[in-house]
């Protein structure tokens, strides 16, 4: 059976060797049609700790690992992570 493959944005990598993935799907609602967003959550192994807060990857189903983890991820789809953004403001004396 072949094993699945799903692409999501890694939302924490504060455990040792573990991300946490961040997958959306669109669904249609059965009844009023309109299209909706599902996420959901997976714990997948990352050997090397590379991949950090921001980042899109591919994750492949495995077998278990842990208790909550049966997910690997297999590479980096695109780069991401946080950004610094700098406030360029001039502030005049409040005490004027």
């Amino acid at each position: 059976m072949p094993k699945r493959i799903l692409v999501g944005t890694v939302t924490s990598d504060k455990t040792d060797k573990t991300v946490t993935v961040k997958v959306e799907r669109k669904v249609r609602h059965p009844l009023y049609g309109k299209i909706i967003r599902r996420t959901k959550k997976y714990h997948a192994h990352d050997e090397n700790n590379e991949f950090a807060v921001g980042d899109k990857v591919r994750i492949e189903e495995t077998r278990p690992i842990s208790k909550t983890k049966t997910w690997t991820v297999i590479d980096r789809v695109a780069a991401g992570g946080t950004q610094a953004v700098e406030a360029d403001l001039d502030v005049a004396a409040a005490g004027n």
